[in-house]
């Protein structure tokens, strides 16, 4: 419940004034609707009264008609403005925080970043954010508005009615909701935690299927597949029943409380008339006051039902907010001719383990210089660039770039002057020119020179030119096509050092070598340090050092 109380308090922080307003007009519905039943159980038990001893003709209807005429229309308008309120803030308070959420994942460390797979992030958010509407809407403001209403009903019944009275409308409601709400929280917590459990697995296996259909027929997988999204929709569907038939239960057991107590303020109040102690049409008040505070149990039905989904959400959710976003120191920068980069007895751990990868490794890149970084298959390479990026922390040891530490660099600098090309970049649908200009802005002739760079221009010329259409992971272009549009993506950055890692993997050496050329072309005063697997790579470098 702590979890779903930070929720609210930062919901409430954003939209204070609309909540609280439409909080104080879900307590006046929930009055008037008392209130106009109550009123209309005295007035018609009084006229019948009035009748009966022969006062009819001088009873007053009226005031009372009137009374009741305008608890109807204003119930009803308050109704509406509380719905437009409490909605309309819930809203855009969730806007907000899935905007702080999102920026949360964009400022995550790297090695937490790379962990995260698309599909199940999108969709856990998405659901996870849908999930949180309830708790202002169906769980917060609901139980407030009632335990505030039933408060004020027990005053007003203690000086209308009967103490008596007062004490078993309010403390019936109010020990009996909680005891309900306990019991069926037992039965629906589990079933509401599985059953959004099974619909994020239904959607994630979806989403594979569509995305990895053209894999699967390939591999014959395609109809195995298929049937394991049907397994995932049967199963959500047996869970989404049987929390249905709980939030019946629930459903049920609060009538049965209301009808109770309705019934039990009747007898009280027969037994008050039969002593003399109150008349007749107070104790009609009284009970239809009963029946209509049976209201203020409605939203409990639906608030059980969603709890364990809304519980999980505010956990996962309020846990990716607590991840602060990284703020460097400010230290004054060199000038970008300046920038040589050290790496001084840098020991490193394979991501996520203990295992060293790289154990008191040294280097010196000169400003303007290109070295290769070389060695077998797992000995580092590729982790040593992401520290040198500030996205791979050290176990021991020191990076500088122009004799700051990588780690007292402001993010925004870093990224400013230091371009990466990792192993394996993603070129995101959409035209070429949309995948170039994720970089920066760059005007047309900028876009053909990087293509030209990395021998990409004439194949996108035949492709259609920047405005071609390029599918979702580069579909539509090579493997070999999709890595030099990246690399040219890079090279719109314009860095003062580029780290490139096996950037001519999968090329024929002709056009290895051309593509090697073009980047010293492009950027003829940056450092490059390249993480080298191939002679062609190794060859280009003006200095060459090696990971054991």
């Amino acid at each position: 419940m702590r979890a779903l109380w930070v929720i609210f308090r930062l919901i409430l922080r954003d939209q204070r004034s609309a909540m609280l307003r439409g909080a104080a007009l879900s307590i006046v519905v929930l009055l008037m609707g008392a209130a106009l039943l109550g009123l209309s159980g005295w007035f018609i038990t009084a006229a019948a009264a009035a009748g009966l001893a022969g006062a009819g003709a001088v009873f007053d209807v009226f005031r009372p008609s009137a009374m009741v005429r305008f608890l109807a229309l204003g119930r009803a308008a308050a109704r509406y403005g509380e719905r437009m309120l409490t909605h309309d803030a819930t809203l855009r308070a969730l806007e907000s925080l899935r905007s702080r959420v999102l920026a949360t994942y964009l400022n995550a460390p790297y090695p937490r970043m790379i962990r995260v797979r698309g599909a199940q992030a999108l969709n856990r958010l998405t659901a996870d954010i849908d999930a949180l509407d309830g708790v202002p809407l169906r769980l917060v403001l609901p139980v407030l508005a009632g335990i505030s209403t039933l408060a004020l009903a027990f005053i007003a019944l203690w000086w209308l009615v009967a103490p008596a009275v007062a004490l078993w409308v309010a403390g019936g409601y109010l020990f009996g909701a909680a005891l309900i709400f306990v019991w069926m929280a037992r039965v629906s917590v589990p079933l509401s935690r599985r059953a959004e459990v099974t619909a994020q697995a239904f959607r994630t296996r979806l989403i594979d299927l569509i995305r990895a259909r053209r894999d699967l027929a390939v591999y014959g997988r395609l109809v195995a597949q298929t049937k394991a999204v049907q397994a995932a929709e049967q199963r959500r569907l047996g869970l989404r029943r049987q929390l249905d038939d709980a939030e019946r239960r629930a459903g049920g057991a609060l009538a049965v409380l209301a009808t109770i107590i309705a019934a039990g303020t009747l007898g009280i109040g027969m037994m008050l008339v039969q002593s003399g102690q109150i008349g007749p049409a107070f104790a009609a008040l009284g009970f239809f006051a009963a029946l209509a505070l049976a209201e203020t149990l409605a939203p409990l039905r639906r608030a059980v039902s969603d709890l364990g989904r809304m519980a999980d959400a505010a956990r996962r959710i309020g846990r990716d907010l607590v991840h602060p976003v990284p703020v460097g120191c400010e230290v004054p920068m060199a000038p970008a001719n300046e920038f040589e980069v050290r790496v001084m007895d840098v020991t490193l751990h394979r991501s996520g383990t203990s295992v060293p990868v790289v154990t008191a490794f040294s280097l010196v890149v000169q400003p303007g210089k290109t070295v290769a970084v070389t060695g077998a298959s797992g000995t580092g390479k590729s982790t040593l660039l992401l520290a040198i990026a500030g996205l791979h922390p050290l176990v021991a040891g020191q990076i500088s770039i122009g004799g700051r530490a990588v780690t007292d660099w402001p993010e925004a600098d870093l990224r400013q002057c230091l371009t990466l090309l990792p192993q394996r970049s993603t070129v995101m649908a959409g035209t070429v020119a949309d995948a170039l200009l994720i970089a920066g802005p760059a005007d047309e002739k900028r876009l053909w020179q990087v293509l030209a760079a990395v021998q990409l221009d004439k194949i996108i010329a035949e492709k259609g030119g920047l405005s071609a259409l390029i599918g979702s992971r580069g579909e539509g272009l090579s493997g070999g096509e999709s890595r030099r549009l990246a690399l040219a993506r890079a090279l719109l950055r314009n860095p003062t050092i580029l780290l490139l890692d096996e950037p001519t993997e999968g090329l024929d050496d002709a056009t290895a070598t051309a593509v090697l050329q073009g980047v010293r072309q492009i950027l003829p005063g940056a450092t490059i340090l390249i993480a080298a697997h191939r002679q062609i790579e190794r060859s280009f470098a003006d200095q060459v050092f090696e990971l054991q």
